[in-house]
């Protein structure tokens, strides 16, 4: 039986929230935030800290890279 590594395709950086005329997207890594009802936001860094910050219900996804979640938060409370 032959068994060829497949190469995996990545899908797209892009974030959720952006919106093509006035881009305020910030940082390529992907965050995800889940809700009260299980629903999933895949956003940039930028939209995450906005998100995270104004909704106390939304939570970091296991799915969300700790360099994500940094990011999130470097952008939530600045650079120290």
């Amino acid at each position: 039986m032959y068994s060829a590594n497949r190469a995996r395709k990545s899908r797209s950086a892009q974030c959720e929230i952006r919106d093509e005329e006035r881009p305020t997207c910030v940082g390529r890594e992907k965050v995800v935030l889940v809700g009260t009802d299980a629903t999933e936001r895949r956003v940039c860094p930028a939209h995450g800290a906005a998100l995270w910050l104004t909704d106390p219900t939304l939570r970091f996804s296991a799915k969300t890279r700790p360099e994500a979640i940094a990011a999130t938060m470097r952008q939530a409370f600045g650079e120290s």
